[in-house]
């Protein structure tokens, strides 16, 4: 059986190199007096632990002000995306929080606006993928899960916080295929963010859970779960017992980009403001500290860099999603 995933060298190839930009910033630097950072999805999930932490980042280092945040849940994103742009001149102080979701729920349908739609601020992080189990779970590898499953497929769920066809499904899908197994016959539940997915875990509502891998290394500190396969091609030094699909006999690698966006018509110069304060975020200690503690990678890549990766992206996961039989 043919494999096909999305590999990392595939997704970050687009970008532009890392930002190495100046000296570390104090605050005499500031930028920006401040960004309300919109968060399309709840508590607990990929967009909210890198809006805060970007937040946290841009603020301690003195690069801006102060920040704030709103949750806005609804749509696989589409509710915050329909408010930017719907409100958009009174929202220029405004940046929104996406990744890869954002080009599959246009890919599908579930929305009637894509990227193009929006002002690119900059991709921002990648974050690689994870599946976690419940840390009393009798799944004690990846390749424990693929047995489960091959014995019978409708007795292993497996959560998201994305919806079906969605990322997290996607990645999940990807990986069985990779085991050569049935992509399609995965059991995937999907809930509205990942927090009420870890949530449906640790109550035994799903067998396992697809998630980005930031969000499962706080899980596994906090010693409710246990990480059974990561989508990188090498182990990660936020979580060093945490096998990769590779090592456990599995080819495939995933990297979830995750960047900003503004309203549309905003001022060309203020958009170039809040890429020249991202920029700088990178030779900061204080965004070292963040970056380090979720196990993201640096990945920048601003402006119209971002809208040409964000172009080939959405043709690489089209023909994807299409082999795997969602389009």
């Amino acid at each position: 059986m043919t494999r096909t995933f999305i590999s990392r060298r595939v997704l970050i190839a687009a970008f532009a190199g890392l930002a190495l930009m100046g000296a570390p910033a104090h605050a005499a630097d500031k930028v920006v007096d401040k960004i309300h950072f919109l968060i399309p999805g709840g508590a607990g999930g990929g967009w909210d632990g890198t809006a805060r932490g970007t937040g946290e980042a841009l603020t301690k280092s003195g690069l801006v002000g102060s920040a704030s945040y709103e949750n806005m849940s609804g749509g696989g994103g589409g509710k915050a995306i329909g408010f930017l742009i719907e409100n958009a001149k009174s929202n220029h102080g405004t940046l929104m929080v996406n990744s890869t979701p954002i080009v599959i729920r246009s890919l599908v349908g579930r929305f009637p606006h894509n990227f193009r739609d929006l002002t690119m601020i900059a991709g921002t992080i990648g974050d690689y993928a994870a599946f976690v189990v419940r840390k009393d779970s009798p799944l004690k590898s990846f390749k424990d899960l693929v047995a489960a499953f091959k014995e019978n497929p409708r007795k292993v769920a497996v959560g998201g916080g994305s919806v079906p066809g969605g990322m997290d499904h996607i990645v999940i899908a990807q990986a069985m295929q990779a085991a050569g197994e049935d992509p399609t016959k995965v059991k995937y539940i999907p809930y509205d963010a990942g927090g009420k997915a870890m949530a449906s875990l640790l109550s035994g509502e799903i067998s396992a859970l697809s998630t980005g891998f930031s969000e499962a290394v706080a899980m596994a500190k906090a010693g409710e779960v246990r990480i059974i396969g990561v989508t990188s091609a090498d182990r990660i030094d936020a979580a060093p017992d945490a096998p990769t699909l590779k090592e456990q006999g599995y080819d495939a690698e995933f990297v979830n980009w995750r960047g900003f966006f503004a309203a549309p018509g905003l001022p060309a110069d203020e958009a170039e403001t809040y890429r020249n304060a991202i920029a700088k975020m990178y030779d900061t200690p204080e965004w070292e500290a963040v970056r380090a503690r979720n196990g993201w990678v640096n990945i920048h890549n601003p402006g119209d860099k971002f809208t040409s990766f964000l172009e080939k992206q959405e043709g690489v996961i089209k023909d994807l999603m299409k082999k795997l039989g969602f389009l």
